[in-house]
């Protein structure tokens, strides 16, 4: 899961690193990264799954 970019001719470095964290962000990897840094027990995995779908299922019911 490398994330890269290539610096554009004439392209300041400060573009090209805020580019990168761009992409680095839209590709989740510290996302992934942080959720692994600690062991969730398959409980509270199943806990938090039920409460992001109430969530969803009342914002969806609002509309």
């Amino acid at each position: 899961m490398a994330v890269g970019i290539k610096v554009r001719d004439k392209e300041s470095i400060d573009r090209a690193l805020r580019r990168f964290k761009r992409a680095v962000n839209r590709s989740r990897v510290l996302r992934t990264y942080r959720e692994n840094m600690a062991f969730t027990k398959p409980s509270e995995e199943r806990r938090l799954a039920r409460q992001k779908a109430a969530r969803n299922a009342r914002r969806h019911r609002r509309y």
